[in-house]
């Protein structure tokens, strides 16, 4: 094990330590009133009953997952026997970093909420550091997971040599990603339909039909709008990006143990150290680029964005340099090179960020006149809104092909005549691999301003449930609309980092099947020995082109999935939210003087009902994204899964992008109008975005954000069982 290998765990440590300092720091702060307290102490108490059903579900989903995989490994000898500890750790991890960012959350929102009756700066620096807990606890675990997983399988796993050992033990190590991915999908669903249903029911019945203000105490779903916030964008975000983290680095371990085989270990080893070392580095800047973020006292939404930026832009900038040191020291001979495929990762990271950021912030054109679309009633808002997130799109999607293209240019020295040689082919997809590294290297701080919106929004529910002065509730507001652009921003970055981890796990998939086939008896690809096959012999081998009727058959079942999967989760949220509604006007009903202060609303009901909804709902969606992989490669085979993997990558990539900046936009439209533009609170157009916002819940958090982790994990699926495919 080479020695500069163990900067990763002491990166990882390093990581951990200072969330640990940054939560002990956020507990010393004080929580405010006995009301204050009460409050925050009802969200924490329903956020952490939610998650203790979810994790009954779960566990028991992984025990059944993990005796098939034993099954497969232990009797039938079709799969590497470390396979179902690896897929239980995977999940383990993924489900304890989204449970220490919500337990974070839970007792940052007060006291946010507290901080900012003394100042703006204050409640951003509580809030921002909070989040800042669950990035750098993101980046610790995951680098942990990977650090441990690779001297355990180093020290045991025995191959007849060294260049076919690196290739077992990283192929082996992406079967923890997709525990880490189906934990997350659960996460992201089950939180997503909680928290949806919880915030419609709140918005319909409290906000239109009645006139009440966003998070006032007399509406019976707002605690469970509340624990939705922690649950669905904390716990659930926070699995969904320990996946994506994991899953980046992971695909390009795997790759460069296959793209430098014929080369030798010495080459390998530099190549699967090369994405450790990039995110060791990046949690390090992450660290110190945190203390950078800061604003003053009556900022407003364009230099809080100047505020976040400055600390997010700071670390990737020192991320990009530091990348050609670290390529450099490792040996590369093409380091310079492999360090710009890096960069262009980087760079279109920042380019999705700022895209997102500009189409579903108030500050820019394109919200505003979704707002003032509003002057003509609702159904303008949903037109506009749905046009809006359409056009979206086309700024990611080019920034992702223009990526792909360069730093698979840059990989392979634009050799343009050999564009798709074997070798060539091999050593650009890693450069695309390690692009995506470079894309999430600085998640650390990226996902500290994503986590913080959370924190952020139930910092305002609390300031006015407690009943604090007005300007309280103006300095939160401020900080949620920008929480609202920062979410956008880090589901811009997870959906553009699995676009390029998606491509490597396709490769990644095909050296599986090689695998696969050395293990059936039957050792020849395309009359080449299967470990030396390129990926050019398997594709020749399984007829995978776009005239082949499984490949293109599976590229239509892809495409249709990122639809289906939506659909459900949509529906699933309609459900769980028409429980709500008719519970919230059940109790209006029936429980005398509520709307006049004098009754008390029966807020454990609404807790209650969003809770068995979500668990109930999140399963189905799940079991189709399981499934339908296993099916496809026992109908279709291996040319099929393939189709199916780029159809649902093409199709769920755009998707994912259109609903987030839609909700979003939604989102920070009725935000505008509620700081006093186009008649302010409780007018027409204000009831219009209201209506829009409603629409918007499902798309922003639960079903579009939900589709990166689909995504993936009809990879991981695939690769997992590539030998029930190849049989």
């Amino acid at each position: 094990m080479p020695g500069i290998f163990y900067l990763v765990p002491a990166a990882s440590v390093l990581a951990l330590l200072f969330a640990y300092i940054f939560y002990r720091r956020m507990r010393r702060e004080d929580e405010g009133t006995p009301t204050m307290r009460q409050i925050a102490q009802y969200v924490r108490e329903g956020a952490m009953a939610y998650l203790k059903q979810q994790y009954k579900i779960v566990i028991i989903v992984f025990i059944v997952l993990a005796l098939f995989f034993a099954f497969l490994a232990y009797v039938l000898h079709l799969q590497n026997p470390w396979v179902p500890f690896a897929f239980l750790t995977g999940g383990f991890f993924s489900g304890l970093a989204g449970f220490i960012g919500m337990r974070t959350a839970t007792l940052a929102s007060g006291r946010t909420a507290n901080a900012a009756r003394r100042s703006l700066n204050d409640g951003l620096k509580v809030a921002f550091r909070s989040g800042a807990v669950m990035g750098l606890t993101v980046v610790g675990l995951g680098l942990l997971d990977i650090a441990i997983w690779f001297i355990v399988l180093n020290a045991f796993v025995d191959e007849a040599t060294m260049a076919q050992k690196l290739v077992v033990i990283t192929t082996t190590m992406l079967t923890f990603g997709m525990g880490a991915s189906t934990q997350a999908l659960f996460a992201r669903v089950g939180g997503g339909i909680y928290t949806k249903a919880a915030d419609v029911g709140a918005d319909i019945v409290g906000k239109v039909e009645t006139d009440l203000p966003e998070d006032d105490p007399r509406n019976p779903a707002t605690i469970a709008d509340n624990v939705g916030d922690n649950v669905g964008d904390v716990a659930g975000m926070g699995a969904d990006l320990y996946e994506s983290y994991c899953g980046s680095i992971l695909s390009t371990m795997a790759l460069g143990a296959s793209a430098f085989y014929a080369v030798g270990p010495e080459m390998q080893i530099k190549a699967i150290l090369a994405p450790m070392l990039i995110a060791a580095v990046g949690v390090v800047l992450s660290i110190v680029s945190i203390f950078t973020v800061r604003t003053k006292e009556g900022a407003g939404m364009a230099q809080l964005l100047k505020s976040l930026s400055v600390g997010t832009n700071l670390a990737a900038i020192l991320s990009g340099v530091a990348t050609f040191g670290i390529l450099y020291l490792l040996g590369f001979d093409n380091w310079w090179q492999l360090s710009c495929s890096v960069v262009v990762g980087l760079a279109a990271g920042v380019i999705i960020g700022k895209a997102t950021e500009y189409y579903t912030s108030h500050s820019y054109k394109p919200t505003q006149k979704l707002a003032e679309s509003s002057e003509s009633g609702p159904a303008t808002v949903i037109i506009s809104g749905v046009g809006l997130g359409m056009v979206s799109t086309a700024i990611p999607v080019i920034a992702i092909v223009c990526a792909i293209v360069l730093s698979y240019l840059f990989a392979i020295g634009f050799d343009m005549h050999n564009m798709i040689s074997a070798a060539n082919l091999s050593h650009g997809l890693y450069g695309v691999a390690i692009a995506a590294v470079g894309m999430l290297s600085t998640l650390g701080i990226t996902l500290a301003t994503d986590a913080y919106g959370p924190i952020a929004d139930n910092a305002g529910g609390n300031a006015q449930m407690s009943g604090l002065d007005p300007v309280v509730r103006e300095r939160t507001d401020v900080l949620d609309a920008l929480g609202n652009t920062t979410a956008a921003t880090g589901k811009g970055f997870a959906i553009g980092s699995a676009a390029l981890t998606a491509l490597a796990l396709l490769a990644s998939y095909i050296e599986e099947v090689k695998i696969a086939v050395g293990r059936t008896g039957d050792a020849l690809i395309n009359g080449v020995e299967a470990a030396k096959a390129s990926i050019l012999d398997v594709m020749a081998e399984y007829d995978v082109s776009l005239m082949s009727p499984a490949t293109l058959a599976g590229v239509f079942v892809g495409s249709m999935m990122a639809f289906l999967f939506c659909g459900l989760t949509m529906n699933s949220v309609g459900r769980a939210a028409n429980k709500m509604v008719l519970e919230v006007r059940r109790q209006f009903r029936e429980i005398k003087g509520i709307l006049s202060g004098e009754g008390t609303p029966d807020y454990k009901k609404c807790v209650e009902i969003a809770t068995r909804a979500a668990q109930h709902e999140m399963i189905l969606p799940a079991i189709v994204a399981i499934l339908v992989p296993i099916a496809t490669g026992l109908v279709l085979g291996v040319s099929g899964v393939l189709g199916l993997l780029i159809g649902g990558l093409g199709a769920g990539f755009v998707l994912a992008i259109f609903m987030a900046n839609s909700g979003g936009a939604w989102d920070n439209a009725k935000k505008y109008v509620e700081e006093g533009h186009l008649g302010g609170k409780g007018s027409d157009c204000h009831h219009a975005t209201v209506v829009g916002d409603t629409v918007g819940d499902p798309f922003k958090d639960t079903s579009g954000p939900s589709l990166n982790i689909l995504i993936k994990l009809m990879n991981m699926v695939s690769i997992v069982f590539v030998s029930l495919t190849v049989l």
